[in-house]
């Protein structure tokens, strides 16, 4: 098993920035077999989305309505994996989970996720 734990969430006014950091606990076997980590967003009626992903080669992808305003990284020893927020709007408030994607065996895990409220 891996345990993802977030760092708390915040509140800011639109334009702010934020950080998130999302920690991998769980046996060297395990940590080694992550490939993918993420962050998805839920907001109140809508479906989970994905928001930032990154391989373990550093390949990332974003959602076309962060793109430019949003960095996802993650450390070298592939045990977290960062969110940098700039020029935060309020449609981007909503609950955000981190997610690690494990090769071997196949498995997906979340976080519990951490609330981000961007006032206007």
């Amino acid at each position: 098993q891996v345990q993802l734990v977030e760092s708390e969430g915040g509140s800011v006014q639109s334009g702010g920035s934020l950080r998130l950091s999302c920690a991998a606990h769980g046996s060297i076997f395990r940590i080694s077999s992550i490939s993918t980590m993420g962050w998805y967003r839920q907001a109140p009626g809508n479906q989970r989305e994905l928001v930032a992903s990154i391989t373990r080669a550093g390949t990332t992808h974003y959602a076309d309505s962060v793109l430019g305003r949003f960095t996802i990284s993650r450390n070298n020893g592939n045990t977290m994996v960062f969110l940098q927020m700039n020029s935060l709007k309020p449609e981007d408030t909503a609950v955000y989970i981190c997610n690690a994607q494990q090769t071997a065996p196949l498995s997906n895990y979340w976080g519990q996720g951490t609330q981000v409220t961007v006032s206007s």
